[in-house]
């Protein structure tokens, strides 16, 4: 016994992610149910428009987490299956793995969608289509804004290695707080607010309220949600490149696939 919890004390000493373990998922369910308790209080979307706001938002996030890890997956199951050295020599670049990926991880989210989307009408009788033509903008922005995430998840892994295979799950929901997802940013405390409106998703979820709340279509906010895709997208593809330009040099990290 006294070998096992030495084991165990020497892994979580050098292991960020068994640290991520024990305090990471548990702060980020105490922001996200504890800013829509705020917002719940304040009986802003009261009955039905509470229902829909709430009901939509977790629909929405849905795609958003898809389509990330429609990217963090493809290569993870690359690097178990010891492939990726074999893919790094063959006539097909780690760029042509991405779009693949994104391919299939939009008939995932096509699948998976789809599926809650006809259970949330069958089960609540809720429609996420009442959102309109706005729904495809909004949808668009989030996928977008996964597949950037998937990438630099992805380029942190490859640098990283094994250490790192966390992220694959655990950074999309380092988002979520800020995301407005189950209430608005104004609910938020000061610096979240100003952290949110650096996060396309952010900007997704107020306009589906807007919407919602009969205020018409949100342009602003899809402008800035497709403003700042392009920078997450330039950056997750920059990091990307530099790993790869890194990994010619050093290879990659020893731990892939261990």
């Amino acid at each position: 016994m006294a070998g096992i919890l030495l084991r165990q004390f020497f892994l979580y000493r050098r292991s960020v992610p068994r640290w991520m373990e024990i305090f990471y998922w548990p702060l980020l369910d105490l922001l996200v149910w504890g800013f829509l308790t705020l917002y719940l209080r304040q009986g802003i979307l009261p009955g039905t428009g509470a229902v829909q706001a709430l009901l939509g938002g977790l629909l929405l996030w849905d795609m958003l987490y898809r389509s990330q890890q429609g990217i963090s997956v493809v290569f993870l199951e690359e690097i178990w299956s010891r492939n990726l050295y074999n893919l790094m020599v063959a006539p097909v670049t780690p760029y042509h793995i991405i779009f693949g990926a994104m391919v299939t991880g939009l008939l995932k989210i096509t699948l998976s969608s789809g599926t809650a989307i006809f259970l949330a009408y069958i089960l609540f009788s809720y429609s996420l289509f009442h959102l309109g033509i706005a729904l495809v903008p909004f949808v668009f922005c989030l996928v977008v804004m996964g597949w950037a995430l998937g990438i630099m998840t992805t380029a942190l892994i490859l640098r990283f290695g094994q250490e790192a295979e966390v992220l694959a799950w655990g950074v999309i929901f380092l988002f979520q707080p800020v995301s407005a997802v189950f209430n608005p940013v104004s609910v938020l405390p000061e610096g979240f607010r100003q952290i949110a409106f650096f996060v396309p998703a952010s900007h997704v979820f107020e306009g589906m309220r807007q919407v919602l709340a009969g205020q018409g279509f949100p342009w602003g906010q899809l402008l800035m949600a497709m403003v700042e895709d392009v920078f997450y997208v330039a950056g997750g593809l920059l990091l990307f490149s530099r790993v790869l330009k890194r990994a010619k040099k050093v290879g990659f990290s020893l731990k892939l696939g261990s």
